[in-house]
């Protein structure tokens, strides 16, 4: 069992996977970063608030502790059921924002690798039985 696995790891697809998966990781910090600290805080100001995340509807009772709150993370962990479209946009815009820049990355490696010219297809042989009455045909017409 420990040689199969051992070669399963030592394919070259698993190794690339591995690698794509850890740079996927340190790209979707990025991504946040940049949708979190800088393209919400303009949309939020857009719209009134500097803190798109803060956007909520409550669903049920507020402790009274919480009573007023709009931190959203903290009346969450207190387990107030909450309809969190603020978040949810948040979320949304940085997926786009990935999205797009994976689709930019792939338009960009798509020109860069030179495109192949497809070599015209050969006609196919011809079966041997009309090859052979070709022939038949041939040798009909010279002797008569």
């Amino acid at each position: 069992m420990f040689k199969e696995f051992k070669a399963f790891i030592n394919r070259g697809n698993v190794l690339d996977l591995a690698v794509a998966v850890i740079i996927g990781a340190a790209f979707g910090k990025i991504v946040s970063s940049l949708t979190d600290d800088i393209i919400m805080p303009i949309i939020g100001k857009i719209f009134g608030g500097l803190d798109f995340s803060s956007y909520f509807v409550a669903m049920g009772p507020i402790p009274a502790n919480l009573a007023g709150s709009t931190d959203y993370a903290a009346l969450k962990k207190a387990g107030v059921p909450l309809f969190g479209y603020g978040e949810f946009i948040t979320q949304a815009v940085n997926f786009l924002i990935i999205a797009f820049i994976i689709f930019l990355l792939v338009r960009a490696v798509n020109r860069a690798i030179p495109k192949e010219e497809p070599k015209p297809a050969q006609p196919a042989p011809e079966p041997a039985d009309v090859v052979l009455l070709r022939e038949i045909r041939d040798e009909l017409k010279k002797r008569g």
